[in-house]
């Protein structure tokens, strides 16, 4: 029941976004602000906090090269990438 109530949602995701801003502008906000997580992510990790957030890294999950995976920044980048967790 979750999965036919949330497939379409995630497919359409830039329609939704669009729709939700009832035309004042793109799904080029959903980019920004997911750049800027990721940027905050990276810059608290330099800063010797440690923080998780998804990013294309060489894939450690998978039989391709890269892979958009959960991985944990530290001081140095990327200092783990985590698995897919449990799947339905």
């Amino acid at each position: 029941e979750k999965i036919r109530f949330w497939a379409p949602r995630i497919q359409d995701a830039g329609t939704e976004v669009v729709n939700a801003k009832n035309g004042k502008g793109s799904a080029t906000l959903s980019m920004a602000f997911a750049g800027a997580r990721l940027g905050k992510a990276v810059l608290t990790g330099l800063a010797g906090g440690k923080s998780e957030e998804y990013a294309y890294v060489e894939s450690t999950v998978t039989d391709l090269p890269y892979f958009a995976s959960k991985v944990v920044f530290g001081p140095k980048g990327v200092q783990e990438t985590l698995g897919f967790g449990e799947l339905s």
